[in-house]
């Protein structure tokens, strides 16, 4: 089974990428950051795991990301970024389009990309890691919030229209995770709170367990929140 890991090169992305070579899956982990993509070719070296150096906001490179990776099964959208400078009175217009294009629109050209080789095969599991700042509001500002219910729509919409090409999608929603964006926050989080953040393995774990379910099922969306926050 091949899995396409995009936003591979940290937190969700590098977890999830490292836990499906562990389990025996040929994994393809793209992003843009090639020192990291590195790293972590050699942390899951003997476990099926490839890279590839790709850029989420370029159309192109997502549709040459999907050819250079062959037939996918499922296809993880990780990639996600958010700005210091969130509030509406900061928030630049360069800010509010680099947040849509990596959390949204990143996802919508890769799922272009692999939809026409899974409707061919009549099987295909479309996974995308939003927020539940996208499905309640919180302070993570508009351009987040905006670009991740957009990522609920778009696999909604998506599995709807192709559930009959046996294509499957879920959106995954976790709360606070301690991952790199913890570092844009504009105020940091506790160190309490850090000690009962998720980690990105444990949504990794969900991930996995969602595409290990049978073809018959399918888990259109799924929250995830620290027991203690």
């Amino acid at each position: 089974m091949n899995v396409l890991v995009v936003g591979a090169s940290s937190g969700i992305g590098r977890a999830t990428a490292l836990l499906f070579a562990r389990e025996g899956w040929q994994v393809m982990a793209a992003a843009r950051r090639e020192e990291l993509l590195v790293q972590l070719r050699e942390e899951g070296a003997g476990h099926g795991l490839a890279i590839a150096v790709a850029d989420v906001s370029d159309p192109h490179q997502m549709e040459r990301l999907a050819q250079a990776t062959g037939p996918i099964d499922v296809m993880v959208y990780a990639a996600g970024t958010n700005t210091t400078d969130r509030a509406m009175k900061q928030l630049s217009i360069e800010n509010w389009q680099t947040t849509l294009n990596v959390n949204l629109n990143g996802a919508y050209y890769i799922t272009r990309a692999v939809l026409p080789g899974m409707r061919a095969r009549g099987s295909g599991h479309l996974i995308y890691v939003s927020s539940i700042g996208g499905i309640y509001p919180d302070a993570s500002g508009a351009a987040y919030q905006a670009s991740k219910r957009g990522l609920l729509a778009l696999a909604h919409a998506t599995r709807i229209e192709e559930k009959e090409n046996g294509i499957r999608t879920c959106v995954v929603c976790p709360g606070f995770t301690d991952t790199a964006l913890v570092e844009k926050r504009p105020v940091k989080p506790t160190p309490e709170m850090l000690k009962h953040a998720l980690q990105p393995e444990d949504i990794a774990e969900t991930i996995l367990a969602v595409v290990k379910l049978p073809a018959r099922a399918a888990v259109p969306e799924i929250h995830i929140v620290p027991a203690r926050l």
